[in-house]
């Protein structure tokens, strides 16, 4: 795969080539799930037998947040709400509403011309991703903003980035091999930010999405790349 890699740098790889380098990439995939499936069981077996080792203060920080976080009840219409199910639907029922979809009519693009990006630029845009470009792109995201779906924020990342860069540089060489996301990585999940100190309905809450770190970073360099040619295709009209 590396000798494949570097040769499509420097020329155009013909139709075998890139069958073998996209067989050589689905293989690789496959046996690092099933690695990652026989990791995670060795994990649980370790921790039938030595049982946990985190400490009664860490579950007893963790229960305490847990129960601050959880919503016992809410007004809906001046009724009061209570259960889980209940709160479920009615958290549903009023935020759907505001994020429902409406059908409007848009303009047409039939008939108009638009600018190409040229041979290098292109060029520039599909090229491997760097380490430096990466790094670059983790050190631009805020470090103390609300951490994803792992409970992971970025200072975390930039602070054990030496140990963490080569899962970052699999999982994008990997995306950039195939084109694809692993299954759940743009996963988001809705959490409630209370707007008071005491809420009690539905819009004293604002709901945020946490998605989890790689798929920002990916997003960001991305976005990085597209800064440097997106003015010689947009019109300054």
């Amino acid at each position: 795969m590396s000798i494949l890699d570097l040769k499509g740098e420097t020329s155009v790889l013909q139709d075998v080539e890139l069958a073998e380098l996209r067989d050589l990439s689905f293989n690789l995939h496959s046996l690092a799930r099933a690695q990652n499936s026989i990791n995670w069981q060795k994990s649980r077996l370790k921790w039938l037998q030595e049982g946990d080792s985190n400490s009664k203060k860490i579950h007893g920080v963790m229960s305490n947040r847990q129960r601050h976080n959880t919503i016992n009840m809410v007004a809906i219409s001046g009724v009061n709400i209570e259960g889980v199910q209940n709160i479920r639907e009615a958290v549903f029922d009023h935020f759907s509403t505001h994020f429902k979809a409406e059908r409007v009519r848009r303009p047409s693009i039939q008939g108009l011309h638009f600018r190409k990006l040229s041979y290098g630029q292109g060029r520039m845009l599909t090229r491997p991703f760097s380490l430096e470009e990466v790094k670059q792109a983790v050190w631009d995201c805020d470090g103390f903003k609300s951490p994803g779906p792992d409970g992971i924020n970025f200072d975390f990342i930039k602070k054990n980035w030496d140990i963490l860069k080569d899962d970052f540089m699999t999982f994008l060489t990997e995306f950039h091999r195939n084109g694809k996301l692993s299954k759940g990585i743009n996963s988001t999940f809705i959490a409630m930010i209370p707007k008071v100190h005491s809420p009690q309905r539905l819009n004293d809450f604002c709901p945020i999405s946490l998605v989890g770190c790689m798929y920002k970073v990916l997003a960001k360099v991305l976005a990085n790349r597209l800064r440097f040619v997106i003015g010689s295709i947009v019109y300054d009209s």
